[in-house]
């Protein structure tokens, strides 16, 4: 049964590509249309909305891997919902679903691009984190992309975010030798060594990388996990040990620059350590899903992989969460959440 629709709903707008920082002035809610959805579609009520790091890579106007956000159209982004109409076969009114389409309180979609999230015993807003693209990353750029096997030592920088925590904790689960950690504050570090079970992390700002790396792991390491770059790439290049493997997921740390950034000076030990260096983008990893799905699932359920999430309420500060998270204030995924 399908419930009556609102004639308008809001979503937010990017209004301008950032130069360097984002500000709140790049961005606007505004009310748009709301169509009931034709045949093989579904509207759905966003519960939950996800905002990433690489969004801010779809503000500058130039296409990567995916088509950048237009000025003045509605932004896109992670959400789970409700459906609330449907006109497609194997959905209903009711259902739970994860979509592409958030950034706004109600979306009209294709069915084909909808997957029910059966939440069960796991929070729905899991289905943005652990269970959703932030954790499939961690999953396939550990297992697949780093070739990990047990008894490697694992070093992963953002180890705070939601890739990172789920980087070192499924190395640990898996039998890493040595699992350690970055982060950008002293109360995320006791995070990841009492929560997480991280055997070691550092405040990234409390000095060198290269010299808090080295305390943390005197013997070397054997799988970077790469999600800022820069300094914290060239400074683990430095402690790889021979047929090291280098994950690299994200460079948070260049996002807003507004120059090249330098490149690591120590490439040569790649030569002479045979390192490798891979970027990922999860999209081509989706075969894993099930296999995600079943393993992580599990985990979470049974408890031995904990999930964190910064909540944010209310779609007017959707902006606002983006830009905490890039400046770091979220432990574990960022959420904002459009339930009372």
């Amino acid at each position: 049964m399908s419930a009556p629709l609102p004639g308008t709903t809001r979503a937010w707008h990017l209004v301008t590509h950032p130069k360097g920082t984002p500000t709140p002035a790049d961005f606007d809610l505004r009310e748009i249309p709301l169509a009931e959805p034709a045949e093989g579609q579904i509207a759905v009520r966003n519960l939950h909305l996800s905002v990433d790091p690489y969004m801010r890579g779809r503000m500058t106007g130039r296409k990567t891997y995916v088509e950048p956000f237009a000025l003045d159209k509605p932004m896109t982004g992670g959400a789970v919902g409700e459906v609330v109409a449907s006109r497609a076969e194997g959905f209903a009114a009711g259902d739970l679903v994860l979509h592409d389409l958030g950034w706004r309180e109600h979306a009209v979609l294709d069915a084909t691009y909808a997957v029910k999230a059966d939440a069960g015993d796991v929070p729905l807003s899991a289905y943005l984190g652990a269970l959703g693209m932030p954790g499939l990353t961690a999953y396939a750029g550990l297992l697949e992309v780093a070739s990990f096997k047990e008894g490697d030592a694992v070093f992963v920088s953002g180890a705070a975010g939601a890739v990172g925590s789920q980087v070192g904790q499924i190395a640990r689960l898996k039998g890493a030798s040595r699992v350690i950690g970055s982060a950008g504050s002293d109360e995320k570090v006791r995070r990841l060594v009492e929560e997480y079970g991280f055997d070691a992390a550092f405040n990234y700002k409390n000095g060198p990388v290269a010299e808090q790396l080295a305390k943390a792991a005197p013997d070397g390491i054997d799988v970077y996990f790469d999600n800022v770059g820069g300094e914290h790439l060239e400074a683990a290049i430095g402690a790889l040990r021979l047929h090291g493997r280098v994950t690299i997921c994200g460079a948070i740390s260049q996002y807003n620059a507004t120059e090249p950034a330098p490149g690591p000076r120590n490439l040569g030990l790649m030569i002479q350590n045979r390192l490798r260096l891979q970027g990922m983008i999860v999209m081509d990893h989706a075969h894993l899903r099930p296999q995600f799905f079943e393993e992580v699932g599990g985990w979470i359920r049974s408890g031995a992989l904990k999930r964190d999430e910064t909540v944010v309420h209310g779609i007017e500060n959707t902006a606002d969460a983006f830009l905490g998270m890039l400046r770091g204030e979220n432990t574990g995924k960022m959420i904002v959440s459009l339930t009372d």
